[in-house]
């Protein structure tokens, strides 16, 4: 069902151009002319249709996030950025066993932790030295996303990156305009030297930077960036493409609307226009016909579920006997994939830099179980 249903979405978003005119379908964004009756503002939001990107994004389903990087050495979840760089020294790294393993369990895309709160960099970046290049791993002539991005090409694996923009080592951190230009100089790298990325994923942490300031973002300049260089990928949850559940308990809500009245927060208006509605992101009704009353637009902005298979994000030993068990992720596939949102779990490499076969199994043990369970869905 849910198949057809996104079969019947893509003809709309194909034929929107003509259909905009002829029809009145809608391109992810519309707004409600000012004296509406409740039931053509119905009419209209049923001819709301995605962009191709975010059609193509919701229909992966299943995509995994691999938090990996200095904390994958220290032990911790977030790191200050005072590591030393030699901690990053893994034995055995092997970017094609993780993207191998993830797509026989089904996945259908990538996204790496290309630079966490730390500002450890998996790259060779020309902005820090705070990166691969310092570090014991290859003598410091290794490229961990150099080494995905390869190994996603060569299974046929979509590829994602997460920038923290939070960036705990970064002295101009703080130095709002200079700070500004120095993520815009990272981005643009990995947007720039890496082939084609398919999502673009931020997330909203904005602490003290080592000077003790907080920084205030551009992010105007930041999906500039993004929509220039890489046109085709979806901005998720700090853009407008793909909004975040509210929880990463792995949980979406048992009605979990692509059209909604939530204004994404890159908008200026966001705030007001959310305020005035009363919904928020971890909102119950986020588009039903009584929320649909007041508002006056309407975005496609699909969600998505993020959870980790572990305890933790980074890896930890100690975690090894604590992975979600197979009837844990089920319901989590049920409870995200199930209602409507793309799943995006968590598994991170150990610090050989291979998934651990503690991962791998259960990963095995989900995709046989859905296999069995919806043999129709390949």
């Amino acid at each position: 069902m849910k198949k057809l249903l996104l079969l019947v979405i893509l003809f709309a978003s194909i034929c929107s151009g003509q259909a905009q005119n002829e029809k009145g379908y809608y391109v992810k964004h519309l707004e409600f002319p000012q004296n509406a009756t409740l039931q053509e503002k119905v009419d209209m939001a049923a001819r709301l249709v995605p962009t191709p990107q975010q059609l193509a994004w919701q229909q992966m389903e299943l995509t995994a996030f691999l938090h990996f990087g200095i904390n994958t050495f220290t032990g911790r979840e977030w790191g200050d950025g005072t590591e030393d760089p030699a901690l990053f020294n893994p034995s055995q790294l092997d970017a094609e066993q993780w993207v191998r393993t993830l797509k026989d369990a089904g996945f259908k895309m990538v996204l790496l932790t290309a630079k966490h709160h730390d500002g450890f960099c998996l790259w060779p970046t020309k902005t820090t030295t705070h990166s691969v290049a310092s570090s014991s791993w290859k003598n410091g002539k290794g490229d961990v996303v150099k080494e995905l991005r390869d190994a996603c090409d060569k299974y046929g694996m979509k590829f994602g990156v997460y920038l923290s923009p939070w960036d705990r080592n970064a002295s101009c951190y703080g130095d709002s305009p200079k700070y500004n230009q120095f993520f815009i100089q990272q981005l643009t790298e990995l947007l720039t030297n890496y082939g084609e990325v398919h999502e673009v994923w931020f997330d909203g942490a904005n602490g003290e930077g080592p000077n003790g300031k907080k920084q205030v973002y551009d992010w105007d300049a930041f999906y500039k960036t993004i929509q220039k260089l890489q046109p085709k990928a979806v901005m998720a949850i700090m853009g407008d493409d793909v909004r975040w559940v509210g929880n990463e308990k792995g949980i979406g809500r048992e009605t979990e609307w692509n059209a909604t009245v939530l204004t994404p927060g890159i908008y200026a208006r966001s705030e007001e226009n959310n305020k005035r509605l009363g919904v928020f992101s971890k909102a119950e009704d986020l588009g039903s016909r009584d929320i649909l009353k007041n508002a006056t637009e309407l975005f496609w902005y699909p969600s998505e579920v993020d959870v980790s298979i572990r305890p933790g994000w980074f890896y930890h030993k100690e975690e090894d006997n604590k992975v979600k068990s197979l009837k844990h992720l089920a319901d989590i596939y049920f409870q995200s994939v199930g209602y409507n949102s793309v799943l995006l779990l968590n598994i991170p490499p150990d610090r050989r830099g291979l998934i651990n076969e503690a991962d791998v199994t259960r990963l095995k043990e989900f995709a046989e179980y859905r296999k069995q369970l919806l043999p129709m869905t390949g």
